[in-house]
């Protein structure tokens, strides 16, 4: 590689030999591809949406609702999963989740969600460490009752 041979990427440019409106023999000429009159013929051609005065199709239509900025996604999983899915001794993060596919995996673009909550719906009979975001009241008690432990990450 040297600066001889530095070139732009294939179909990262246009075509440089393509020049408008110079005469007939370029196959562009008079109207230069723009037809015969009308407002598209004429520079500073009406903008995308424009109707030509009539009322635009995006403020006729009725607008509905809004999207919270400021919203949390939670993933929310109850004691009773822990039980099921997990021996007695184990330690419960985000990771071991994905792993025994109780959640899919939030980084990777298929699910994206601010955390992970314990709920405390079901019994809990196995000592586990527990790390994720947040702990319902009930599932806190739940799993300490057991001798488990609740860390929130």
């Amino acid at each position: 590689m040297d600066l001889s041979n530095l070139r732009p990427a294939d179909g990262s440019k246009h075509s440089d030999n393509f020049r408008r409106g110079r005469g007939h023999g370029s196959g562009n000429g008079k109207t230069a591809g723009k037809g015969h009159k009308g407002q598209k013929a004429r520079s500073g051609a009406p903008r995308p949406g424009f109707e030509g005065g009539q009322m635009p199709l995006y403020r006729r239509i009725p607008k509905r609702g809004f999207k919270n900025r400021n919203t949390k996604e939670i993933i929310a999983i109850n004691v009773s999963v822990l039980e099921k899915s997990f021996e007695n001794g184990d330690t419960v993060t985000i990771e071991s989740l994905i792993e025994k596919g109780i959640i899919k995996n939030i980084n990777s673009g298929i699910q994206t969600t601010d955390g992970v909550k314990i709920l405390g719906k079901g019994e809990l009979t196995k000592k586990l460490t527990v790390s994720v975001n947040a702990f319902s009241e009930s599932a806190k008690e739940k799993i300490e009752a057991v001798g488990g432990t609740a860390e929130v990450i």
